[in-house]
């Protein structure tokens, strides 16, 4: 009897990391396959964003002229977004996309998360290919994925950045964390510079070397550096994040003239 051919019916998924859970204090964090941290969160205030990197994330609130409509998450973790958004944003849908049942199971049960429902859902999927199915209809992706050792090659392509402008509305914003000290990083950036023409703004986190890094669909209305400071001030009181410092460091690392940045 003559064997038949093998066949893969289905490409089998790459070997997701082992979830892991650490507690010190009042801070519970998530881990990926290693030590290090991917997400925490202060159980005495959960909405806190806790990691110096995702507040740096929300600077992109300092060229919002009006709340967002609705935020795509690339990549759950522990929930951190979610809950700040939750709180802060509440008239604004957020979607969060991540590729690991581990992880969603994990921050269900463990990371009080919003409520299920029209506002805030969660779906597992591979976000490089999830972002693909939007068009024009998300004001914010926000963009984490890190698979325990390294960012995930498939969030850092110009295909992907591609992907990402066609899924953003008209003055809509895609905003990444990446480590400044990846060997690559200033590729990633170039990448990013060539798909959405120029109008990028790198942010250093206040530690661990993180950058938060913003590109825009078209450029920001607001660009003055001193009409950005009132905005600042302003937002700083509304949503408890240290917008002033942000906006210092962004005039610190990004190409401008002293009174407006060229995007």
């Amino acid at each position: 009897m003559m064997a038949h051919p093998y066949r893969r019916l289905r490409t089998a998924k790459p070997q997701l990391p082992e979830v892991g859970i650490s507690e010190e204090g009042n801070i519970r964090s998530l881990h990926l396959g290693s030590a290090t941290i991917q997400s925490s969160m202060n159980t005495d205030h959960p909405a806190e964003l806790v990691l110096s990197y995702s507040r740096a994330m929300m600077a992109w609130l300092l060229f919002a002229d009006t709340p967002p409509q609705h935020i795509t998450q690339i990549g759950l973790g522990g929930g951190s977004f979610a809950r700040w958004i939750d709180a802060y944003l509440p008239d604004t849908r957020q979607t969060a996309v991540d590729i690991n049942p581990q992880v969603i199971a994990v921050a269900r049960s463990l990371f009080e998360l919003p409520f299920e429902g029209e506002r805030f859902e969660i779906i597992e999927a591979d976000g490089a290919e999830y972002i693909k199915t939007l068009r024009h209809s998300t004001d914010v992706i926000l963009v984490d994925g890190f698979d325990g050792e390294q960012i995930i090659d498939a969030l850092v392509g110009e295909p992907f950045f591609a992907d990402c402008r066609n899924a953003l509305s008209p003055d809509g914003v895609f905003v990444t964390n990446w480590w400044s000290g990846d060997k690559r990083y200033r590729q990633f950036v170039e990448r990013l510079l060539n798909v959405f023409e120029g109008r990028v703004l790198e942010l250093p986190a206040e530690s661990h070397g993180n950058m938060a890094v913003m590109a825009f669909q078209n450029s920001p209305k607001e660009q003055n550096l001193a009409n950005l400071k009132k905005r600042a001030e302003k937002l700083a009181e509304r949503y408890d994040l240290n917008f002033t410092r942000m906006l210092a460091d962004l005039k610190a690392a990004n190409p401008n003239n002293g009174k407006h940045f060229y995007l």
